[in-house]
């Protein structure tokens, strides 16, 4: 048995930013660090605006746990050739406003990005990749490591714990199998169910808070109004790369007709109907 729940993109701009609902996040970051996450407080952001594509939403949410880190949780459903960047801008930004005026380079907070994604992103047959930053010799290939008096003083293991650390998740590309708890919370995140048998933190309480049938009337007509602009995003989008297409096959086809091609040539290039083709000659002709 499984319960339909709140799409997790919603609830993290709406219900996760709640005190008492914090073991939900916790959770899922228990899970994907392979840590016991405490979520400390919840950062100022811009993203809880009501238009998701504003210009200002800068991340869904920043958090700092318990070890002093900031932890950014983006959220992506429609295609961003270019989020790769955007991961690195969201970094950039939460470092640099997060160092007061005065303060030591050494105080900079580590900082983890995770992002959700529900398209495909660069090229990858696994669903969850990390990103870390090593420095290897040229020459040597050795990897470069922090002295001991740096380990002392920074408190810090590795060159890598100092700068900021990427998970990317392309939920997508799972295929539904849950092998483990980590794969508990990516299925809940594609599909926004949570079976009986998952055991994954922060799950159990998920299937609580993010019951539909709990939220306040205005709640489910807002979360309702959110779905509806998913699928006619969704459909835009859609429509955009059918007309594009269609375009292509039209020059195709209107090249074959300058060239001398017969009418069933050009159908088996482009699969247009020879009605169509008939009205691009007669176009072509005036």
């Amino acid at each position: 048995m499984s319960k339909k729940l709140i799409r997790f993109d919603w609830a993290i701009k709406r219900l996760l930013r709640n005190k008492a609902n914090f073991v939900v996040l916790e959770g899922f970051l228990s899970e994907l660090l392979f840590d016991n996450i405490k979520i400390e407080q919840i950062l100022e952001s811009e993203s809880n605006q009501e238009l998701e594509d504003n210009k200002f939403n800068r991340v869904d949410i920043l958090t700092k746990n318990s070890k002093n880190e900031l932890i950014i949780i983006e959220i992506q459903s429609s295609y961003e050739i270019d989020f790769f960047h955007r991961m690195a801008y969201g970094v950039s930004k939460a470092i640099s406003e997060n160092l007061k005026l005065g303060q030591k380079y050494m105080e900079i907070k580590k900082v983890i990005s995770i992002n959700i994604v529900y398209f495909d992103l660069g090229q990858g047959e696994d669903y969850i990749y990390k990103g870390l930053t090593d420095f290897r010799g040229l020459h040597q290939k050795d990897l470069l490591k922090l002295s001991d008096k740096q380990k002392n003083t920074f408190l810090k293991e590795n060159v890598s714990d100092i700068f900021p650390e990427y998970y990317l998740l392309k939920v997508n590309q799972f295929n539904d199998i849950a092998k483990d708890t980590l794969d508990e919370w990516i299925y809940f995140l594609k599909n926004s169910e949570v079976k009986d048998s998952f055991k994954a933190k922060g799950l159990k309480e998920a299937g609580e808070v993010l019951d539909i049938m709990r939220l306040p009337e205005d709640d489910q007509y807002g979360y309702n109004r959110y779905l509806d602009s998913l699928h006619l995003k969704a459909s835009e989008i859609f429509s955009m790369q059918s007309e594009a297409e269609f375009k292509v096959l039209e020059n195709i086809a209107k090249n074959g007709i300058i060239k001398g091609y017969d009418n069933q040539i050009i159908i088996d290039l482009t699969g247009l109907a020879e009605a169509q083709i008939d009205a691009l000659r007669n176009e072509l002709k005036h």
